[in-house]
């Protein structure tokens, strides 16, 4: 069932070549854009006192290309619920929901199929160009394993929770609107935390993107080991936890209301 899934979503979304190019090409304009824009501000200001990295052209780029990475990630899966609005059009949801297939298989599965096929071109070049520039700082080897599964994971259960919720709307446009720009600013994509006022990092910590961020950063660029990460890392296990079962439950309400008045909606 995941795998029938991700394929039928590779050959609706993913079959085009200029589809492939756009995987690293966009993602690239976006990062060099950034960092053209806060470097000559940021180095020749006092906020270089406060933010040291700001003044290093290499730490700032390797700061924005963590940040464009984890971006890359959970936006891919903003995406994927977004496109669900053409499962409800060209009848295939309803085709989903006779089926036997397990709810929750079918969920994950186009979440980690949009996954991997959106990050995995920009992973390769953004760790190939880290390596050959050498930006990395990192304990040791065993470090990496631990920066894919704080990635991949709450992603996979942030795509879970989002195409539950969007297989029961009518109009998803306004997710994608949501969780566009204001998920990166107050994730820390492109800004630290720090920088942020209390509410907006209290909504930010909320968000399964900061806790990855704080890891990959601190692994990668930081040379923090486990025992330096184990509060990111346990609140990440968290949200991991909360979001798979918020996504349960949304699938479960969603489905009962739809077997009670045969419209599929979550409220």
């Amino acid at each position: 069932m995941f795998a029938a899934e991700a394929l039928k979503q590779h050959r609706t979304m993913f079959g085009q070549p200029l589809v492939v190019a756009s995987m690293l090409i966009w993602p690239l304009l976006q990062l060099a854009a950034t960092y053209y824009t806060l470097h000559p501000i940021a180095a020749g200001s006092a906020a270089a006192a406060r933010w040291p990295l700001a003044a290093d052209p290499a730490k700032l780029l390797g700061f924005l290309a963590t940040g464009a990475l984890a971006w890359a990630f959970f936006f891919s899966l903003v995406q994927s619920a977004w496109n669900f609005s053409y499962e409800r059009t060209t009848g295939t949801l309803e085709l989903l929901f006779l089926s036997p297939a397990g709810r929750l298989v079918l969920m994950l599965a186009n979440g980690a199929g949009a996954l991997l096929q959106n990050a995995w071109l920009l992973t390769c070049f953004l760790g190939a160009a880290a390596f050959g520039f050498g930006s990395l700082d990192v304990a040791g080897p065993w470090m990496y394993p631990v920066v894919l599964l704080a990635l991949l994971l709450p992603a996979m259960a942030w795509g879970a929770l989002l195409n539950s919720l969007m297989v029961f709307s009518r109009d998803s446009t306004f997710v994608y609107t949501v969780l566009d720009d204001p998920m990166w600013f107050v994730g820390g994509v492109r800004l630290p935390v720090f920088a942020l006022p209390g509410v907006l990092r209290v909504l930010g910590a909320a968000l399964p993107l900061t806790g990855s961020l704080a890891v990959v950063r601190g692994a990668l660029l930081e040379r923090q080991g486990l025992a330096g990460l184990a509060p990111a890392l346990a609140w990440l296990a968290v949200l991991w936890v909360l979001l798979l079962a918020a996504a349960v439950l949304a699938l479960r309400l969603g489905e009962a209301r739809a077997q009670r008045t045969g419209g599929l909606r979550l409220v």
